[in-house]
């Protein structure tokens, strides 16, 4: 078995230094314009001003929102069985999203019990 060593020349003599330090400079290192923040911005209201020589906004799409729902461990755990179960039937791009919404569109508010 090769020592740590030598794999490391085995690297060395595949890889190209410069290369290897300007992929990473440029992709990795290079500084951002300001400091980061894990908040999203708001997108900017028709008419307000934007910050001079700044790129517009990509829009985003308006056919979907994603969002966040709380659920408990075990009802997860039943929709990803079922999300499984649907892909092995041959289903493939079956996903939560997609069953969730399908269990939508078969709900009959006559029938959902008082105290939901």
């Amino acid at each position: 078995m090769k020592s740590e060593g030598d794999l490391g020349g085995a690297a060395r003599a595949l890889l190209d230094r410069d290369e290897v330090e300007g992929v990473l400079s440029g992709a990795f290192y290079t500084p951002t314009e300001g400091p980061r923040s894990r908040a999203k911005s708001r997108p900017a209201r028709a008419g307000a001003a934007s910050e001079p020589g700044a790129a517009p906004a990509p829009e985003r799409p308006q056919h979907y929102k994603v969002i966040c729902i709380s659920m408990y461990t075990e009802d997860l755990e039943r929709l990803d069985e079922m999300v499984s179960a649907l892909k092995g039937r041959g289903m493939t791009k079956a996903n939560r999203s997609a069953l969730i919404r399908h269990a939508l569109s078969q709900v009959d508010l006559d029938k959902i019990p008082k105290g939901i």
